[in-house]
C-alpha cells in the first residue's frame, strides 16, 4: 500500500526515497504494500460501498489504474475513509492520475482523521518525507504509532517497523511528544 516502490504499469520499479528507503527498498515492500493495500479497503467495506471497492481493487490488480482512480474519487469525496487511503496511494505513486503529494496528502489526511491504518501509516511516512506535507518527524512517528495500534495483526509489525526507523532519527524528547500526541487523538480530529 504504498510509497513509490510497486511496479508502473510499464513495469519499471520506481525507488523510494527518504529516510527510510532502506526498508521501503526491499522487494519484500513490495508485496507487503500490495497485500496491505488491499486487506486496508477490501477488509473495512461497507455494504454500500464494497462493489465499487472491490471493483478498484480488482482494476488495481490488473494494472487498469485510471479506470481504479475513477472508481475510487466519487466514494472518496463522499468520504469513505477506505477509498480515501487507496486514492492518496494512487497520486503519491502517479498511478491513473498525475504524481500528485499534495493531493495525496489531503487524501491520506482524510482518511487518517478518519481512523484508517493505511491512511495513518502513509500520512507519517508522507511527514517523514516531507512530501506534500512540511517535514515534521514528531507527527510521522505520531501517525505511525496510531497506525500501529489500530492495524489488524497481521500488519501491525510492519507499522511499528516504519515507526522505529523514524524514531531513531529522533531524540527521546521528540518521541515523548510524538507519542503525547498519538494518546490524545481521537478519531475525527487532525
Amino acid at each position: 500500500m504504498t510509497c513509490g516502490s510497486i511496479p508502473c504499469a510499464d513495469g519499471a520499479a520506481r525507488t523510494p526515497r527518504g529516510s527510510v528507503a532502506k526498508i521501503l527498498a526491499a522487494p519484500k515492500w513490495q508485496v507487503l504494500a500490495s497485500l496491505i493495500l488491499i486487506a486496508c479497503c477490501c477488509g473495512q467495506m461497507r455494504a454500500a460501498h464494497a462493489d465499487s471497492l472491490a471493483r478498484a481493487t480488482a482494476a488495481y490488480a490488473r494494472g487498469d489504474y485510471v479506470r481504479a482512480v475513477n472508481t475510487l474519487t466519487p466514494l472518496a469525496l463522499r468520504g469513505n475513509a477506505d477509498a480515501q487511503a487507496f486514492l492518496g496511494f494512487m497520486y503519491e505513486n502517479g498511478f491513473g492520475a498525475p504524481q500528485a503529494y499534495d493531493a495525496a496528502a489531503d487524501f491520506y489526511i482524510q482518511a487518517a482523521i478518519r481512523g484508517n491504518p493505511f491512511g495513518q501509516g502513509m500520512l507519517g511516512l508522507m511527514y517523514d518525507k516531507g512530501h506534500g506535507v512540511p517535514q515534521d518527524v514528531i507527527l510521522a512517528y505520531k501517525w505511525l504509532n496510531l497506525a500501529a495500534g489500530r492495524a489488524p495483526k497481521r500488519q501491525r509489525e510492519y507499522f511499528l517497523r516504519l515507526r522505529n526507523a523514524v524514531a531513531s532519527k529522533m531524540s527521546p524528547v521528540q518521541i515523548a511528544e510524538g507519542q503525547h500526541l498519538a494518546l490524545l487523538w481521537a478519531p475525527g480530529q487532525p
